[in-house]
């Protein structure tokens, strides 16, 4: 079983040496790794650089944005499976993907919890406990018509069963890819553990309103209008609720 792992970067000198690290450092050795920059003005490639003989390629290019650059990515990988670390983002522990693959043979998808840090690096907790929406036991395509469940860092898909970003989909592509995914999967793996490292601030959160806009079109499209937004209203109430009981905690 190999693993092409791919890491997004723009402008990033501060966040992309530890996500380097974090993927270099794997016992698990079966790994190609890809790193695609987006023509970055600081020192990102300088820092790339120091560990170009530990990546497999490297490619720095304007482009049309980051599922543009995501798409690069999948095109040029050849392992059988992928995971997309951006820059910022790592992989939980030097053992993650060796005890992820340990766990079941040649399953379609494998995903877990991530670890929530804001940007001074301070634990928030895991998505299950940092953010309203909870990983599920057992995930399946119709687990997402309440929102993006798991961390885009935190599953890892065989390349066989993805298609390419929809570009039509500039903030929210990632859960359209995702649940395209799921609906092909015949067998999906829960870690039942932390697989990633997630640092907040990243691209939807930058672009918050017009992610969640995309968001709801993207679910439409495959739950069904109706659907989504009775379930948005259930999304409102479950998000108030969990900022109420924060506020009461501290």
């Amino acid at each position: 079983m190999s693993i092409s792992i791919i890491t997004i970067t723009y402008n990033a000198e501060k966040y992309i040496e530890r996500t380097i690290q974090s993927v270099i450092s794997q016992t698990y050795l079966d790994i190609e790794y890809l790193i695609i920059d987006g023509n970055s003005k600081d020192n990102t490639l300088a820092i790339v650089e120091k560990y170009k003989d530990k990546i497999s390629k490297i490619v720095s290019e304007k482009d049309k944005g980051i599922y543009d650059a995501m798409n690069k990515g999948l095109r040029l990988a050849k392992n059988e499976y992928l995971l997309f670390m951006n820059a910022g983002d790592e992989i939980y522990a030097k053992d993650t993907l060796e005890k992820l693959f340990e766990k079941q043979k040649n399953a379609d998808i494998y995903y877990g919890e991530a670890l929530f840090l804001d940007l001074e690096r301070n634990s928030l907790g895991n998505r299950s406990e940092a953010t309203p929406l909870k990983l599920p036991q057992k995930l399946t395509w119709k687990s997402l018509q309440m929102g993006l469940m798991v961390c885009h860092q935190a599953i890892i898909v065989k390349k066989e069963i993805t298609e390419e970003y929809d570009l039509s989909h500039p903030f929210s592509a990632d859960i359209d890819w995702i649940i395209k995914a799921l609906k092909k999967a015949k067998t999906i793996v829960n870690a039942e553990n932390i697989v990633a490292i997630y640092l907040q601030g990243g691209f939807s959160r930058k672009h918050l309103w017009r992610s969640l806009k995309d968001r709801f079109l993207i679910l439409s499209k495959h739950y069904g209008f109706f659907t989504t937004c009775f379930n948005h209203c259930r999304i409102i109430i479950r998000a108030s609720f969990f900022i109420f009981k924060r506020k009461k905690l501290y």
